[in-house]
């Protein structure tokens, strides 16, 4: 059932809240209970002035008569009935239960989403646990520091005489290796308390990055107008606490001027209304690279999509080993924190096939079974030559688009990464998934 045709059923839903007969009912906004019933049974449609006037009698808006207010519900029940193995024959309807019951849908809806959200703690602690790598380098470092000054201090007491330029030496050595083992021991304090904050916390550079262009909306309008450097811009930020965090900024930023440069936002503003949301002919009209163009999108400002009537794109890029180096969050569609993700993905498909532009219908795996358009595009970073290994770089855009084209065809149910993915019938899994036990 189309959801155009839930107007009837949202219309006997509210009357039978409001306690009304249908005979009632139609009386009061001028039409026959016959006439009233086949239109709650979705058989006739409804006129503006009729909708009208039904509304100011159950006393609510017409909106809520005529539209799904929340999407995500029908999506939710969907997603609830795909994972527990439901009769098959009951998504059929799907639309006339969220219509008829909304608060339970609702009900629904947001416990589905706590799911989701939980599962997302899940994976990042887990790979916090396992995977993270500055916690791995704090601790070694500390225990690096700790044997050092043990050393040394053995030797200071078991020797009977030392020359007093060796002594001096050990003792300069000791009181390196512990001013060393104390920043070690209070940057990993530090990491671990900002974990409290946070779902996961910040683990590296790259993810003090990404937290800091996220609270600024990933766009930078002071590099828009050149009315300051990246370096300049950089240094004023405390956000960035690590030399390597502010040396990835710097890279960052460097990048979005040049993109910014090739596709100012008025022309590009301008050409998107004019040709709509056609990637590819939008890098052919700029004369730039497919991955500049997707990049550009990913990071334009909000106002500006709104105005465009898009929603906030997603955007992922990988090196040739498959490791995210750059991630901007899209809600529903999970993003690891270390290493590589799904290998199903089209950011590693493109690189099969670089130079080539990818348009993949996507649907997680996950419990709401949300789904996304991606643009995907790969490219060589440098030189082609033969005495050099070829290194490529892969850009994904993502965007939430539940109707992606059906010349597409159907799309491709993707995870996060296989240790939350509950799919157990994957070609693609590596590893068991963490999930399976409560699948």
């Amino acid at each position: 059932m189309p959801r155009s045709a839930l107007t009837g059923t949202r219309i006997r839903a509210r009357r039978n809240l409001r306690g009304l007969r249908q005979a009632e009912l139609a009386r009061e906004v001028g039409v026959s209970a016959s006439y009233l019933n086949l239109i709650e049974h979705n058989r006739r449609k409804v006129g503006p002035e009729l909708l009208a006037a039904l509304a100011q009698a159950l006393g609510i808006s017409t909106d809520a008569l005529s539209e799904d207010d929340d999407g995500r519900l029908i999506e939710a029940a969907r997603a609830a009935a795909l994972r527990s193995g439901a009769d098959l024959s009951e998504l059929e309807r799907i639309d006339e239960f969220t219509g008829r019951y909304p608060g339970w849908a609702k009900v629904l809806a947001d416990t589905q989403g706590r799911v989701e959200r939980l599962e997302r703690i899940v994976d990042q602690l887990n790979d916090r646990m396992t995977h993270d790598p500055y916690m791995g380098e704090a601790l070694h470092e500390i225990i690096s520091a700790v044997t050092s000054v043990q050393s040394t201090a053995t030797i200071l007491n078991d020797a009977r005489e030392i020359e007093p330029d060796w002594q001096a030496r050990f003792h300069h050595n000791i009181l390196q290796d512990s001013a060393r083992l104390a920043e070690g021991a209070v940057a990993l304090v530090n990491y671990l308390d900002a974990g409290k904050t946070d779902e996961a916390g910040l683990a590296a550079p790259q993810e003090e990055v990404e937290a800091w262009l996220a609270a600024r909306g990933f766009h930078l309008p002071e590099l828009e107008s050149g009315a300051i450097s990246p370096e300049m811009l950089v240094a004023r930020q405390v956000e960035l606490s690590s030399q390597a965090s502010r040396q990835l900024a710097i890279q960052w930023l460097h990048r979005f001027r040049r993109d910014s440069l090739a596709l100012p936002l008025d022309g590009l503003a301008q050409a998107m209304k004019e040709r709509g949301f056609a990637p590819d002919q939008l890098a052919l009209d700029f004369g730039v690279p497919f991955d500049q163009l997707l990049r550009r999108i990913a990071l334009l400002p909000a106002d500006m999509m709104e105005k465009l009537s898009l929603d906030l794109p997603g955007l992922v890029i990988c090196d040739s080993s498959g490791t995210l180096m750059f991630r901007r969050a899209i809600d529903g569609f999970a993003l690891p924190r270390f290493g590589g993700a799904c290998p199903l993905w089209p950011l590693y498909q493109a690189m099969l096939r670089p130079a080539t532009p990818l348009r993949t219908p996507l649907v997680t795996a996950g419990r709401l079974g949300r789904r996304f358009l991606t643009y995907a595009y790969a490219a060589p970073t440098g030189p082609v030559t033969f005495e050099a290994p070829v290194t490529l770089q892969s850009t994904m855009l993502i965007l939430p688009e539940p109707h992606p084209p059906a010349e597409l065809g159907p799309p491709l149910m993707v995870g996060a990464s296989c240790r939350t993915c509950a799919r157990p019938d994957c070609a693609a899994r590596r590893e068991p998934s963490i999930l399976m036990s409560v699948a």
